[in-house]
């Protein structure tokens, strides 16, 4: 998967059905989605484009694009953190679009999990 309107469209088949649709900000969702592919290149997984990825799979398990952490903020904000990711609501503007503060605890509570 080479280009991002290859991984859009894959990604949207199998997230739809899970009820989780791309923002409709198409320039914000390309540049996200190009960011995917370039840290798959980069590290070999789709880490998140919004966070710091460490190269390593296991310490960023989390942050593997859909990230842990998509499901609670989609609940509770409409979005997730980078905005790739929100709800039919905040699409159709039915909810109010606020910031989504980031889940992912700080570098030193993830090492002592």
């Amino acid at each position: 998967m080479k280009n991002t309107a290859n991984l859009y469209k894959t990604l949207q088949k199998i997230q739809e059905a899970l009820g989780y649709f791309f923002n409709k900000n198409e320039e914000q969702v390309d540049s996200l989605l190009q960011g995917l592919l370039t840290n798959k290149e980069r590290y070999g997984y789709m880490s998140c484009p919004c966070r710091l990825a460490s190269g390593e799979k296991e310490k960023d398990r989390d942050i593997i694009c859909p990230c842990v952490y998509r499901e609670p903020d989609v609940k509770e904000y409409g979005s997730c953190y980078c905005g790739l990711y929100v709800s039919r609501d905040w699409n159709e503007e039915k909810i109010t679009h606020v910031h989504v503060p980031e889940r992912r605890p700080p570098l030193t509570k993830r090492q002592n999990r």
